[in-house]
Formats: C-alpha cells, structure tokens, sequence
C-alpha cells in the first residue's frame, strides 16, 4: 500500500512539473457540473473566418480567442486585454497598434501538432486575419480590414489580372510580427471602431498546421485557445463543450455596472478561476414549442428569448405565472443590440434592379407590411417597430427618424397599378411586359418558418401578389444567399460591435457575396458609407447615417421589421446570469448551485 502511496505522490508530483513547465494551469473546472443551453438554429461551420451565424458565433467565441473582449459586467461596454498582455499601444496619430502576446499560451490538443504542445505567437493572428483575404472562403468579415491595412492591396486582385493567386504567406506592412510575441498592425487611417474589431470572434487566432492539415475541412475541427474546447458534435442537433484545461489561469477581475445585480455577481465572481463548469450541452432546437417545453421540463438551464408567440406559457401581464416563481425561475428583460429585417436580391431578374418599376415593385412590397401588426399578434408585444437598420444603443442610432415609407397597401396597389403591374382575371399581378409575377421567399423549415410564411401570403394577397414559399435549414439558406441564389427572405442581424458601421455595412457595395445578401450596390450609398468610416459617433456622421437610411428606403433593398426585446428565463441553481450587449454567450463566467435539483423531472 505505502508503494501504491508513494507512486502516486510520484506521479502527480511529475504531471504538477509538467503542467508548470507548460505554463498550463488546470482549470477548476472539474467538479462535475453541466450548463445545459440551447441554440434555435443549426451550426455552421465552426471556422472564425467564414461562420456569422449566431448559433456558429456562439459556439466559436467560446474555442477561439480574439485578442480583446469586453468586460463581462461593465456598463456601459469596455474592452480588456484577453491574449493580450495590456492594452494596444496606438500611434501615429491612430494608425499604428502595438500589440503585446501572453506568453504560455497553447492551441488545444490535436493531430496536425504531431503530438506536440502548440503555443500561441504573434504570427498565428497575422496568419488568421491574413486569411480572412482568401477569395476561397468568401469571408463575411474581410469588411473589417479591407483597404485599412496598409499595403493590403497585395492580398487582393483589384486589377482582376489573369492567373492571380492569393498567396497566404504574403508580407504587407500593415500586418506584421515583431518577433514571437509582438504584432503590429498598421492603417492607412485612424479607425475609431478598430478595438472592437479586435474583439470579434472573427479576428480570433486559428493555427495554420490545423488549416493546412484539414483544408476545407477545417472547420469541422475546430482547435482554439479558448476556455472549451469541441467534445462531441451531432450535427445540426448537439453539441458538447468541455472545459480546456489546459486553458491559462483566468482569474475574474471585471468592473460591475452601476445596478445592484451586476455589482452582487461581481462579489461574487471576484477571484474566481474562469470556467466554472466543466462542461456545456449544447441542443439545437429550431421548433418553438420545444424551446420552451424543454425548459419547464428542466432540460435547459437558461432560454434566452423566450419564443413570442409562445409567451403566455411563461408569463402574465409581462411577470412570470406565479407557479414558475414559486419554483424560483428568473425573469429578465433584455434590449439586444438586434435588427430584423427582409432582403431583396437587387441582382434577381424579377424582383432587382434600380430601374423605377422595379423600385416600385419593392416599395410596394413595403408598404403592404404591418409592422405594428406584425408586433401585436407574433410578436406578443416583445419588439418595437424598427425605422432604419440600427437599433436602440448603438453608437449613432437616431430615436427620432422615422420611416418615410408607410404601412398603406391601398398606395401600394395605386403604385402598382401606376407602373403597370396590372392583375389578371385571376386577381394576381403581372410584370409590366405581361409575363407572371411570382415571388419565392426561402424560410425556415419549423413552426416559426411557417407562420412567417402566413403573414407573407397575406401580405402579398392585399396588394395581388402571388407568392410561394421555398423551406430550407437556416445555414443552407445563408450558403444559397452568398451565392445569390435567393429572392428574398427574412433575416436578422446582431451586432458584432456596438457601432452603426456594422449594421450598415450590410448594404455596401464591397460587401456583395459577403454580408450584403441583398447585393445592394449603390455608388451614392457607398459614397456616404466610406465618408462615415473617417468618423466618429458625431452628429456630421449621424446626419450621413441619416441619408444612408433614406436611401435605403428610397431604394428598398431591406424593410427593415423589429428590434425585439428578449425575455429571458433562468433555472433557480443557475449562477450569475447576466446578458452582454455584444458577446453571444456568458457561458464561461455562469455557475450552477451546488444544492441545485438540475434535471430533475417536477
């Protein structure tokens, strides 16, 4: 027994030299517990560079690290160094960053390494943002870099030369590795979102063995720094993240908001090492109905926007059912920084174009839309009406712009009628060549899909619009979109910062087959966007984010729907709850009673 005794000492003596000579600290995480949540939409692939879905984000913020992040509890916003030793150091009047790499930093385990420990350097963010220039991945993030880095023009074909061939490895100096642990990144001008940009899951460092290992398969084997690390992977049903632990010492040192909830969880959390849990289940749940069923079944540990239309199962007069309370559920009301809207494809032959029929078309389109309806019956009363793409809280949102363009679907119709759209014997519009008028809106296929679909046809029927309706997953109508192979759809969008420029990025030009689905391309718009890029939250650059919208009414690429308001719902054993305005998860800082009943069937 005492030989048995002593080999242990032995060898956790050896693995404690071991873990130290790594610089890898092992995570509390260990005591068991499970966070059980769930996403409504399917994953896509779990690659920093090409996901910009909120399911896919969420996963991937937490596996790969960008070099900042917010505060969890600070109030409003602020960005903290995350692999970074301290904040940027900026100069040149804005246009050079200094950037400072933790060492001891490692990728979590995997094949491509060979059996070696991957530690984190300056060269993998330089090779990760680098990337985001590949034509190949059509990255819905190369916005955020491109012309800003000096002398990027290398990394892109701008004269459409025959034979040109994007070269990874490419050196430029706005992007540079000083040695192991320095970056430098250069600007051709001061950008005042650029720290947030810094903090975007996109920006965040993947290794290039792992890419070069795996190719376009890359993300289908996600390999990060971050505090989990991938599991077990059902796709489009489960997944499972469990705590990396060789994930660095994290220790909580946020700043709590003025209120006394945040300052209550910052007590709490205050020395604590990040994770808590060990592990997060994660179930995707696309029909409504389960989302919440799921949860008063304590299946789920949190619902983060509880269904609308489904509300009354959960709430009164906007409060909890006193029997949820009883049982100790949490309710909390939630302004996320969100904008629903509908694109139209300004490439399709029928519904595009910037012709004056067809902008009538699309404005009629428009009128016919109610969205204070909309709002009353699907909504449950959890959204206002959205005027333009940006919502409440973000940097140069204007509270008092309205909509210029009306719910009136008798001028819809005289519109209409006015451009020749005129209705056959049975009561449905042609195009003004004779020819018949069909629109195909691509929704979701579950609950949801389907009574969007309703409130479209009926729509459409006011004004003698014939239109069907084409069901597809939420990521193969995101890939179709890219390829602009969709005519119209509802979509929605989440800030990635807490600036205008990311909601109106969606309607640039450059951003077509990226993150404008409407491939919007408009050179007065485009004008006036790059205009605002040299600006801050000022009221020059609000007065231009005025025009923008005016010309993205006059125009009607988008009509913009809702911004909704999000109940959320907590088990009572879940610890230190609290929504961020721009991060997608708080998973990593929540904690789970130790008396909790979790799972525990009532």
């Amino acid at each position: 027994m005492k030989q048995v005794m002593l080999w242990l000492r032995t060898l956790c003596a050896f693995v404690a030299l071991l873990l130290c000579s790594l610089n890898i600290h092992a995570a509390p995480a260990v005591s068991g517990k499970t966070l059980n949540v769930l996403l409504t939409t399917p994953e896509s692939a779990l690659d920093p560079a090409v996901a910009s879905d909120i399911a896919t984000l969420s996963i991937n913020e937490n596996i790969f690290e960008p070099m900042l992040r917010y505060d969890y509890l600070a109030r409003p916003v602020r960005l903290k160094p995350n692999t970074l030793k301290a904040m940027p150091e900026i100069s040149d009047g804005g246009k050079t960053y200094t950037l400072h790499l933790q060492a001891g930093i490692h990728f979590t385990p995997d094949p491509a390494f060979k059996g070696k420990v991957r530690e984190l350097t300056a060269d993998d963010y330089v090779y990760s943002i680098r990337r985001l220039y590949d034509p190949a991945l059509k990255s819905p993030w190369l916005f955020m870099f491109e012309g800003k880095l000096l002398g990027d023009e290398k990394l892109r074909n701008l004269q459409a030369a025959p034979g040109w061939k994007f070269d990874s490895n490419a050196a430029i100096p706005g992007l540079q590795a000083l040695d192991r642990y320095t970056l430098r990144i250069r600007l051709n001008a001061p950008d005042n979102n650029f720290l947030f940009i810094l903090a975007t899951t996109a920006t965040s460092a993947v290794a290039r063995e792992v890419i070069a290992s795996y190719g376009n398969q890359a993300g289908n084997h996600p390999v990060g720094t971050g505090p989990f690390m991938l599991g077990e992977w059902q796709r489009s049903f489960r997944l499972v993240l469990n705590a990396n632990l060789a994930y660095r010492k994290v220790v909580f040192d946020g700043e709590a908001g003025k209120d006394a909830v945040s300052q209550q969880i910052a007590a709490e959390l205050k020395g604590r090492t990040i994770p808590l849990v060990s592990r997060v289940t994660i179930a995707i749940v696309e029909e409504q109905q389960a989302r919440v069923l799921g949860f008063l079944n304590r299946e789920f540990d949190t619902l983060e926007q509880v269904p609308p239309p489904l509300a009354d199962m959960v709430m009164k007069d906007g409060k909890l059912k006193p029997d949820l309370q009883q049982q100790g559920v949490q309710l909390s009301l939630f302004s996320p920084l969100q904008t629903y809207y509908v694109w139209m494809n300004m490439e399709d032959p029928v519904i595009g174009g910037y012709s004056q029929e067809k902008i009538a078309l699309r404005r009629a389109i428009a009128m016919s839309y109610n969205r204070r309806e909309d709002i009353s019956l699907m909504e449950k009363g959890l959204a206002i009406p959205a005027q333009s793409p940006l919502p409440p809280n973000v940097l140069g949102y204007d509270a008092s712009f309205n909509s210029p363009v009306p719910y009136d679907p008798a001028l819809a119709n005289a519109l209409l009628d006015r451009f020749s759209y005129q209705r056959g014997a049975d009561g449905y519009r042609r195009l003004p060549d004779g020819q018949p008028l069909q629109l195909v809106m691509h929704s979701q296929a579950n609950t949801t899909g389907r009574l969007r679909d309703e409130v479209w046809r009926k729509t459409m029927d006011a004004i003698g619009i014939r239109i069907s309706f084409k069901t597809d997953k939420h990521s193969e109508i995101l890939r179709a979109s890219r390829l602009g192979q969709v005519q119209m759809t509802e979509a929605n969008w989440v800030a990635d910062f807490p600036d205008g420029e990311n909601f109106y990025q969606l309607l640039y030009g450059a951003n077509v087959g990226r993150a404008n689905y409407a491939r919007f391309n408009l050179p007065a718009f485009n004008q006036l966007y790059e205009k605002s890029l040299t600006m801050t939250d000022t009221p020059e650059r609000r007065a231009l984010y005025r025009q923008m919208a005016l010309l993205m009414h006059a125009y009607n690429p988008w009509i913009p729907r809702v911004h909704p308001l999000s109940a959320d719902i907590r088990q009572p054993w879940v610890l230190h709850y609290q929504r961020h305005p721009v991060d997608f998860t708080n998973w990593r800082y929540l904690d789970i009673a130790p008396d909790a009943k979790q799972n525990a069937k009532r």
